[in-house]
């Protein structure tokens, strides 16, 4: 008989989405609006205080074709099953 064990990860993505249509493109004020709502469910998602700075790459921010995304992810990974 094998022995073995298995694991569930759950990923959650969270995306902000900005309206971003040629020519005109997207206002700073609602990129800054949805930059500042991710920041902040970031850090909740982590546990951090909300004075915490979000560097690097925790927010990701992707170009579609007339949208600007935002987003990060959370993973939960649930114990091991025999």
């Amino acid at each position: 008989m094998a022995d073995y064990t298995s694991e569930t990860v759950t990923r959650t993505i969270r995306r902000w989405i900005i309206p971003a249509a040629e020519p005109w493109g997207a206002a700073c004020e609602e990129v800054s609006k949805a930059w500042t709502a991710a920041a902040v469910a970031y850090r909740e998602a982590h546990g951090l205080p909300q004075d915490a700075p979000v560097i690097g790459d925790q927010l990701r921010f992707h170009v579609r074709d007339e949208e600007i995304v935002i987003e990060f992810a959370t993973e939960r990974q649930d114990g091991a099953q025999r």
